[in-house]
């Protein structure tokens, strides 16, 4: 999970206003960040899968949203000032689970943020979004749940 919020950068610097995975089939399992079982054990695998790149407070990396000399995008924070929020719940499991290079028909599409398809349960990834979401304020939380409906 080192850079969910990578894939998402590039899927919007792409201009994707969908995903090009359908998710028949790969039902997204619903966040949930009001359950503290389930945020604490979404802390727990941020701290040890994701913090290293997107920070321990969720900040990013600097410049997130210029690409580097490697050509690759660097970690976007996930906090309110990201833009993590402004995609749905299931787009932000299916990029993590599947990785951008599968979400937008392009195997080949180099990315920092490597799919967890056969690193973390579907369950896991939820958790780690879970957590992600209940940091953010009321306001954002809110308006993230409207972009799900």
């Amino acid at each position: 999970m080192r850079s969910v919020a990578v894939i998402i950068v590039a899927a919007a610097g792409l201009g994707l206003g969908a995903v090009a995975i359908g998710s028949a089939g790969r039902d997204a399992p619903a966040l949930r960040p009001g359950d503290p079982k389930v945020v604490a054990e979404g802390a727990e695998i941020y701290a040890a899968e994701c913090a290293a790149c997107h920070g321990v407070d969720l900040e990013g990396q600097p410049d997130w949203h210029v690409r580097g000399p490697d050509g690759l995008l660097p970690a976007p924070p996930h906090d309110e000032t990201g833009h993590t929020w402004h995609h749905d719940g299931e787009t932000l499991f299916l990029l993590t689970k599947y990785g951008v290079g599968e979400m937008i028909g392009d195997p080949d599409y180099l990315s920092a943020m490597p799919a967890f398809e056969y690193v973390q349960t579907d369950a896991e990834i939820a958790a780690v979004l879970s957590y992600i979401k209940s940091t953010w304020p009321a306001d954002i939380r809110a308006r993230h749940d409207a972009a799900g409906r």
